[in-house]
């Protein structure tokens, strides 16, 4: 069987409550071997590092959502580095901005992100950023902080314009592909991830959201990367099996403490 990864997914919410076991089983049966599922307020962090330590193929990342930043107490970077004793925890956020919903907390949308990659420079784990509506912001950020010190990035559910999508590959940073990818309407989407190096490419859920074709407007879950790596493969002119082993080497990579997990079981 063709293994892939889904790289960020909520198995959290409460869309899987009823049946998480189930859809982790429908994941590994799909070729889906890993996941991360990703804490988004740390308030919810104790269900969210449970389910990492239950089910072995999952492993965990916390932040403070872009989206939740003036709501939820302003993360230290000190809390969010001690969490990286545990050996599933793999990545810093997700955070990040976002402008087409929550423009009018800006600023402490851009210290809560300046904050998360601090931690992510201390523990050398991958930074898992969100962005919507923000790109001039988040490009010149992201640069102002890579130029004071070096740190490693993912660019989760990538749907910005090219101007950011070339400053990340430019600072070394990895492009994920999300169903967003697969819709008819994303063709410049789809053009973006084309002019990438391939060894920048990672594949997501982003579940329960964003569902993929043939399900698209149900529930997403994990289990239909398989999907939008289908359709990654096509971007790239690739056949399945050398996209989905690529974008393994990609997460094994930048999600090196999962990578660690996996040789060591």
């Amino acid at each position: 069987m063709i293994e892939i990864t889904d790289s960020h997914c909520h198995l959290d919410f409460p869309d899987f409550d009823e049946e998480r076991a189930a859809v982790i089983q429908r994941a590994l049966d799909a070729g889906v071997t890993r996941m991360v599922t990703i804490c988004t307020k740390l308030r919810q962090l104790p269900k969210v590092q449970a389910i990492a330590d239950e089910f072995d193929p999952v492993f965990f990342a916390a932040g403070t959502h872009p989206m939740s930043a003036a709501e939820e107490p302003l993360v230290s970077v000190d809390d969010l580095t001690a969490l990286a004793a545990h050996p599933k925890f793999v990545g810093i956020g997700e955070t990040g901005l976002d402008y087409h919903y929550t423009a009018e907390s800006k600023d402490i949308q851009q210290e809560s992100l300046r904050i998360h990659i601090e931690a992510a420079r201390q523990t050398r784990l991958p930074l898992i950023i969100h962005a919507r509506a923000a790109d001039e912001d988040m490009a010149r950020i992201l640069s102002e902080e890579h130029a004071a010190g070096a740190y490693s990035c993912i660019m989760h559910c990538f749907s910005s314009g090219p101007d950011l999508a070339r400053a990340a590959i430019d600072l070394g940073f990895y492009l994920s592909m999300s169903g967003i990818a697969t819709f008819p309407k994303s063709q410049e989407v789809r053009d973006i991830f084309a002019a990438a190096p391939i060894d920048r490419i990672l594949v997501e859920t982003d579940s329960p959201y964003l569902a993929p074709p043939p399900h698209r407007g149900k529930r997403n879950e994990p289990a239909y990367t398989a999907h939008t790596a289908r359709k990654g493969a096509e971007v790239f002119g690739m056949e399945y099996a050398d996209f989905a082993a690529r974008t393994q080497e990609n997460f094994d990579r930048l999600f090196w403490k999962a990578a660690q997990w996996k040789a060591a079981a």
